[in-house]
């Protein structure tokens, strides 16, 4: 059995570290993430997933399989969820919110650096697949989940979906693999956005420890805990029972979805919630009760996912 202290040093004690900076930095200065927040989405994370994908190393069919995948959890998750806010009565705003919070884990500034610490170079590979098709899945499902009642809210936050420099990056490069006209590696042009995608990981890093400083927990706490399970215990069992239908012929590419799957809340379902839903959750506002639970979800991923890294990492689980 792999060494649960090993693994928090390898794995998670990284990204709690730089995350941890820039918790403190949220909490002593005043950081403009919208800046910062700009800067991921229309520059760093696009170099990144522009770079990953043109270079990756994963056979077509494996690409195929990861997206396959990535739909079945998000449909399986998303039922879940519903069925869940259903039994206990939830209103259509609380629906929303807990759907939004258990279907979309966070892929991109927690994920991929918690999986090249753990499954390396397949595993960052494997997360920056992952983050791009939930990408589009989260600005236009995302989207539909977070508006429910208002259908020119809907309508307005589908065509964002055009916006997001993240969806070019996929395309262009799909469209530079299938013609060939990927740059080498090595290559000036390739080591230059390389250069910046890698700058993305520390940034991602700093961005969600400033965004929890900001996150104002108080009384909420106690109302997300059904989310909490549900996105923290539920949510890994359904990535793992996929896996194992999907057939990954790569154990790391099975292990990293897996751990994908597996993240705490993302943090542009409070974006979504703030822009396209309204009223109230457990007597608070929707946004607070999100906000909350990606607080609360992050904190127990922690342990969460230390446990998960050492049992995918012994094999003992795909």
């Amino acid at each position: 059995m792999v060494s649960l202290v090993s693994v928090f040093a390898t794995a998670i004690l990284p990204i709690v570290v730089v995350g941890g900076v820039g918790y403190l930095l949220g909490r002593f200065r005043t950081v403009d993430t919208d800046a910062i927040n700009t800067l991921l989405i229309y520059v760093l994370v696009p170099a990144l997933i522009f770079h990953s994908l043109t270079t990756t190393t994963l056979a077509q069919s494996t690409l195929a399989r990861i997206t396959v995948a990535i739909l079945l959890f998000h449909v399986l998750a998303i039922a879940v969820a519903e069925a869940a806010g259903r039994l206990f009565g939830a209103s259509k705003t609380a629906l929303a919110a807990v759907v939004l919070v258990t279907a979309f884990p966070n892929t991109g500034n927690y994920g991929v650096p918690v999986s090249n610490f753990a499954f390396g170079a397949t595993g960052r590979a494997t997360a920056v697949v992952y983050l791009s098709v939930q990408a589009v899945l989260i600005w236009t499902v995302g989207v539909y989940i977070a508006s429910r009642g208002s259908a020119e809210s809907r309508l307005d936050g589908l065509k964002r979906v055009f916006s997001v420099p993240l969806v070019y990056a996929v395309v262009a490069a799909l469209l530079a693999r299938g013609l060939g006209v990927v740059p080498p590696t090595g290559s000036t042009a390739m080591s230059t956005v390389q250069l910046v995608g890698d700058a993305s990981i520390p940034v991602m890093l700093l961005l969600l420890g400033i965004q929890l400083a900001r996150t104002d927990v108080g009384s909420t706490l106690s109302a997300v805990g059904g989310v909490v399970a549900l996105k923290m215990l539920i949510a890994p069992l359904l990535g793992i029972g996929v896996a194992l239908v999907v057939g990954f012929t790569e154990p790391a590419v099975a292990r990293t979805f897996v751990l994908e799957s597996a993240m705490p809340s993302a943090v542009t379902t409070v974006i979504l919630a703030a822009e396209f839903s309204e009223g109230e959750v457990a007597g608070v506002p929707v946004t607070e009760f999100v906000s909350t639970a990606i607080f609360a979800t992050t904190l127990v991923s922690v342990v969460t996912l230390t446990a998960l890294i050492a049992l995918l990492q012994s094999g003992v689980v795909v």
